[in-house]
């Protein structure tokens, strides 16, 4: 199992896709009606689907970006809102050094300051922190197959053998989940039953059956999560 991308719902998926590929320097494919900003092997891929708008307090991910110093961190930041994002107060304080933008959609993100230890190498794209308890760190290390990095107080992240971004989770208290998840992980297979099988016996949940489309689970924090067959336009 391979994740291809965080899938994200947008009021206007094509701008918020445009944002995204000029601020990583990527580029914007379709993908099935979908737009998609691909990664690669150390660098997780966004996939942009039309629906809601981020919204504080309902958002359980968002992504760090990282700097290799002040010069360009102060780039990063023009750039973004050049781009169409947008400055964001979540409370943060003053000496505080990462600055926090919402990009047009809404969704908060972070520039991170430099020199930050727990993000050196992880490429541009350093992290997609989320919402969640200790048990779905766990299981998106199963899932994925990419190792521990951090497991301290509730708190986990897992990384690609390869390097690159890391998937971190918050720890406990876990906020309440009162809809869908407004993003989601998308997850590609070669074989798309004998990966439903293995991961609803890691404790995830299946949600949607589609006989040949994509399957919808939700893993053990009850987020969703897509699961298609590799190369299926159909499946998509």
């Amino acid at each position: 199992m391979h994740l291809l991308a965080v899938t994200v719902e947008a009021p206007e998926p094509a701008r918020t896709a445009q944002f995204w590929a000029a601020l990583l320097n990527r580029d914007v494919i379709d993908d099935a009606g979908a737009l998609l900003v691909p990664g690669d092997d150390t660098q997780i891929g966004l996939r942009f689907v039309t629906g809601r708008a981020g919204r504080l307090g309902a958002s359980r991910m968002h992504l760090h970006l990282t700097s290799a110093d002040v010069d360009e961190q102060q780039q990063t930041v023009a750039t973004a809102l050049k781009l169409g994002g947008r400055h964001l107060d979540v409370g943060q304080q003053p000496e505080e050094e990462h600055v926090v933008l919402a990009d047009p959609a809404g969704y908060p993100f972070c520039v991170i300051e430099p020199g930050n230890a727990y993000l050196a190498g992880c490429g541009p794209l350093g992290e997609l922190t989320c919402e969640g308890s200790r048990e779905v760190g766990l299981f998106w290390s199963k899932v994925l197959g990419w190792p521990l990095v951090w497991d301290q107080d509730g708190e986990t992240a897992i990384q690609s053998p390869g390097g690159g971004t890391k998937i971190a989770w918050a720890g406990p208290p876990v906020p309440p989940k009162t809809e869908p998840n407004r993003q989601r992980f998308d997850i590609v297979t070669a074989d798309r039953q004998a990966a439903l099988d293995a991961l609803i016996s890691l404790g995830a949940t299946r949600l949607a059956a589609a006989e040949n489309g994509p399957a919808l689970l939700a893993d053990p924090d009850g987020n969703e999560f897509n699961v298609r067959r590799t190369g299926r336009v159909s499946d998509r």
